[in-house]
């Protein structure tokens, strides 16, 4: 059973609230029988085109919304629906509403030829122009999804879901055993196989995705609450921290390295408004990563940061992981939101497949990008920060490290190993490099140490919240400043490190 756009308006509006943009379709060249045809359509689907444009509430939200309706000549987009396309995204960008869309589609109508496949131009420069004026632009694809529609406004959502089971892919399989004279590969072109392989950020009925695009909303609206303090978001009263100077950088190594110390999902138990994202969008998703949006006390940002739940063995970040991380910054600056990246990783990956894949360059490309973004940024060592993969999301405009983080080149025992071709002398190294967050502090790359009572792992529900507080309290404080100021700091910053 396929969701009509009606029904589909009727499940994620409030009740009563859907507003119709639409006029009537613009005339375009018809043979005769394709007249008889979009009189059929319109008979059959209920709609006078293959697409609805509109506005309406989404939990008291204004939104603008634009739902394809399959019925009508299988969702095809040909002239007079683009152009009810183009008006509609126009109309909220000029409105500065929030856009959700929802296609579902078999792709260009055929019976318009090629000036109906070159419509996709139109509707995607006119969703880019939406995104850079700082709107969100939120996808739910349906089933189902397929050719230029998918290849255009289907794929260029701030977030992107679909419908379970949804049939979405570029080339239908129709067409390819024509083609080809053979069936296409099974479970290819399916939501929760895109899904897997990080294309889209997940699959949900439509009752859900109200849910999340609501949470969404709250987020990229960028306004910040006004969040009340709760019980446990301060340090506990009569405990002072240790500074972390009389702890051996060894012992802080080792204590990073406890199964039980809390990681980036301990931190975003105790945010709101948290939606999960997922991959690169262009094919590629690693587990060693979390990447989200969310409230921190009220402060809205995008969140990207590794795992340590995820990393097993030589199982670490790859390629994938720092082309995701490039995804996070890239919607952080598009949305005009902070960003925050969360280190805690045992180093990336040393494979064959990493070296092909270009690990060294996006390593490059993920310092490049981050030292020049245009939008306030908070890095913070949770715990072993090891080699590139660390420092690939280091340089912020505030670095907060816990007590016991670090950062190194290498871990130590790999230090011991190229100077003195063993591991005994690693303790040694450790505390030679100037890798405890203390060190770190004195030295200029950390700005804050967040205190642990002694160890994170003993009261990861309190070192949780502390690390939310002091995070929200530095997107505050850079809310605050001009972007200009912060780019200029930012600039100064990563010049002088190392300069006495």
């Amino acid at each position: 059973m396929r969701i009509s756009a009606r029904e589909l308006l009727g499940q994620l509006l409030d009740s009563d609230s859907y507003i119709s943009w639409d006029r009537p379709p613009v005339t375009v060249a018809a043979s005769p029988r394709y007249r008889e045809d979009l009189r059929k359509a319109e008979l059959a689907a209920g709609t006078d085109e293959a697409v609805l444009t509109g506005e309406g509430l989404l939990r008291g939200r204004r939104v603008a919304v634009i739902a394809c309706e399959f019925g009508f000549l299988a969702g095809s987009i040909g002239v007079a629906a683009a152009e009810r396309i183009v008006s509609a995204v126009e109309r909220a960008t000029e409105s500065g509403l929030p856009l959700v869309a929802s296609p579902t589609s078999g792709g260009t109508r055929m019976q318009e030829g090629t000036v109906a496949f070159v419509q996709m131009v139109k509707i995607a420069g006119a969703v880019a122009a939406h995104k850079a004026a700082g709107h969100p632009y939120l996808v739910y694809l349906r089933n189902p999804t397929m050719g230029g529609v998918f290849a255009s406004w289907g794929s260029l959502g701030h977030i992107t879901f679909a419908e379970p089971g949804a049939l979405i892919g570029f080339l239908g399989p129709r067409v390819y055993k024509a083609l080809y004279g053979r069936d296409f590969p099974e479970g290819v072109q399916v939501a929760e196989n895109l899904y897997r392989n990080g294309v889209i950020d997940g699959v949900l009925p439509v009752s859900v995705f109200r849910r999340i695009a609501h949470r969404a909303l709250s987020v990229l609206g960028g306004v910040p609450d006004l969040v009340a303090a709760e019980p446990g978001w301060a340090a506990p009263v009569g405990r002072t921290a240790k500074s972390g100077s009389d702890v051996p950088a060894w012992d802080s190594v080792q204590i990073s390295r406890r199964p039980s110390r809390p990681g980036i999902r301990d931190l975003l138990r105790h945010v709101t408004q948290r939606v999960p994202l997922s991959g690169t969008g262009q094919g590629e998703s690693d587990r060693t990563m979390v990447h989200a949006l969310a409230r921190f006390r009220g402060q809205p940002c995008i969140v990207f940061g590794h795992d340590r739940a995820g990393q097993q063995g030589e199982h670490t970040m790859g390629p994938a992981a720092l082309r995701e991380a490039r995804r996070s910054m890239a919607l952080a600056e598009e949305l005009r939101l902070p960003l925050v990246l969360v280190i805690d990783t045992v180093g990336a990956a040393l494979s064959k497949e990493a070296e092909e894949r270009g690990l060294a360059p996006e390593i490059a490309r993920c310092i490049a990008d981050l030292v020049t973004l245009d939008t306030p940024t908070v890095s913070v060592l949770l715990g072993q920060g090891t080699g590139g993969g660390a420092l690939a999301l280091l340089p912020a405009d505030r670095v907060l490290a816990a007590t016991h983080g670090w950062l190194a080149p290498l871990p130590p025992e790999g230090a011991s190993a190229i100077v003195y071709r063993d591991t005994d002398h690693a303790p040694e190294l450790a505390d030679a490099q100037g890798i405890r967050a203390t060190d770190l502090l004195a030295d200029g790359v950390v700005d804050r140490i967040v205190p642990e009572f002694p160890d994170a792992a003993d009261e990861p529900v309190d070192f949780a919240r502390r690390m939310v507080a002091a995070i929200a309290e530095e997107l505050t404080g850079l809310r605050a400043r001009p972007l200009d100021e912060i780019r200029t700091a930012r600039h100064t910053r990563y010049r002088r490190l190392g300069h006495s």
